[in-house]
């Protein structure tokens, strides 16, 4: 038996820590590491079957440039080569990264370096910006930066939570596994705002079965009664927010009064009359939401509504007391901090700050530094099926099967000139569009960080060697980025 590795469990943006133990034929037994703070020992259902996840069936071993298995100098020379041609023939933004959630920090570091500070394009976006865009515009919205200004242990000193389009219980577990054993040792009141009754709500005192889409107009409502009770925090506003001239008057042109409320958002009187008096009398209150609330229509509006409650009460950045957005996959976070997505440079840096870009931009010691956003998840396979992308690579994600309009994503990937894929296993809807394929290391065998939902920054670690000829992301990347001529830099 091998020695036990401190890691990351793999699922979610919760990151709890786990201890593996390598069994010494390619598997390992897995329990929750007591001194992670994330989870302090506890796993969900699908953390504690990690041992049953391990095995070389389906995965993908070797290289390949078609259905040819070649070695990794053939197919990293025909990747430089293609992405070379297009960059001379048609210019930088002809080329793209579509990376993922699912990456270490240090493989989305990389090819963000590559594609913003050498190739020149913004044309870098991550499967992140599918749940994840509505929360980083509201709160850049709001704070001028994607900052989550809360942590976990909020939401066991909180006396209000209030869990607004997330089924905790399901999407969650850890966390939901915290915040009962709070409810139960001091009485945390739970609100959940969701169309749907879910398990979430076996904890609820109240639950808000809200009309989809009225979301904006439950919190502007809450933020009406709130003035109305003076519940805000004339000081915190006078200190920290700048409020529009007419942002009040703009808040009650429409029947702010909880009968009106209510109507708009298919609830009783009652239960919103709870839930705003629930709000009111509880300062130290956790509002926590996840893609019910992103992925609408008005995602954003639905973030920066909440947000707007919390800047006005002064709950924020208070123990206890604060927002906060319940992330989905495990580095999502890690990706929007050095950069993954195509409108930031890096360390939530915006592409029209220019000293923050100078400083990016010494950092890398970058040449030819990208001057403008690229192309995002949506408008990149637009951009692909209109020719105007000529060589794509595609790392740990599989958007013929995730990205909305399918058929279209699927068309375009049909018709691209040049698709490279990295991946673990040999077969998803995506690698059936490769020109090459890449063999990555899957979970288990790749060291480097990621950042949970809470921006803890935690170390993955390997506890079983890599298969075949399988390498890191971040290293396909930068062999890459050698053959383009940046040896120095990677």
């Amino acid at each position: 038996m091998t020695a036990a590795v401190r890691t990351t469990c793999p699922y979610c943006g919760v990151g709890c820590g786990v201890i593996a133990t390598p069994d010494g034929a390619g598997g390992a037994t897995i329990k929750g590491d007591p001194d992670h703070p994330a989870n302090l020992g506890r796993l969900c259902s699908k953390g504690a079957a990690l041992g049953e996840t391990f095995g070389l069936g389906g995965r993908l071993l070797h290289p390949m440039i078609g259905d040819t298995r070649v070695n990794w100098d053939s197919a990293l020379d025909l990747v430089a080569e293609k992405f070379a041609a297009a960059i001379r023939d048609y210019g930088p933004d002809s080329v793209a990264f579509y990376v993922s959630g699912q990456l270490l920090t240090e493989d989305y570091f990389v090819a963000n370096k590559l594609m913003k500070g050498f190739i020149g394009s913004g044309n870098i976006d991550t499967n992140s910006r599918l749940c994840m865009a509505s929360t980083v515009a509201a709160q850049v919205r709001s704070f001028g930066e994607d900052v989550v200004p809360g942590c976990y242990e909020d939401l066991e000193i909180a006396d209000l939570v209030v869990l607004v389009g997330s089924n905790t219980a399901w999407c969650h577990p850890v966390l939901f596994q915290r915040l009962a054993s709070a409810r139960a040792a001091h009485g945390t009141k739970v609100v959940v705002i969701d169309p749907r009754r879910t398990e979430t709500c076996d904890i609820a005192d109240l639950h808000l079965p809200l009309a989809p889409g009225s979301d904006v107009r439950l919190w502007n409502g809450l933020l009406a009664y709130l003035r109305r009770a003076g519940a805000t925090d004339a000081d915190y506003l006078a200190r920290h927010v700048d409020v529009p001239g007419d942002f009040w008057e703009a808040l009650t042109h429409d029947d702010q009064s909880t009968a009106a409320v209510a109507a708009a958002c298919g609830l009783a009187e009652a239960d919103v009359a709870a839930f705003f008096a629930l709000f009111t009398a509880h300062p130290r209150t956790v509002t926590a939401w996840s893609q019910g609330s992103n992925q609408s229509s008005s995602g954003t509006d639905n973030v920066s509504a909440i947000l707007n409650v919390h800047l006005a009460t002064g709950r924020i950045g208070k123990p206890g007391a604060s927002p906060f957005s319940l992330t989905g996959q495990p580095n999502a976070m890690g990706g929007r901090e050095v950069g993954g997505l195509a409108n930031s440079l890096a360390a939530h840096i915006g592409f029209g700050d220019a000293a923050g870009a100078e400083i990016v931009r010494n950092f890398w010691d970058a040449p030819a530094m990208a001057t403008q956003p690229g192309l995002k998840a949506v408008d990149l396979f637009d951009a692909l099926g209109a020719g105007k992308i000529k060589a794509l690579w595609i790392i740990a994600t599989n958007p013929a099967v995730s990205m909305p309009e399918l058929a279209k994503v699927r068309a375009s990937l049909a018709d691209a000139p040049f698709v490279v894929v990295s991946d673990v296993v040999t077969a998803t809807d995506t690698l059936a569009f490769a020109d090459v394929r890449l063999p990555a290391l899957a979970w288990g065998e790749k060291t480097g960080s990621v950042t949970n939902s809470e921006r803890r920054v935690s170390r993955q670690r390997a506890f079983l060697p890599a298969p075949g000829e399988a390498r890191a992301d971040w290293a396909a990347l930068a062999q890459v980025a050698a053959r383009l001529g940046f040896a120095a830099d990677f």
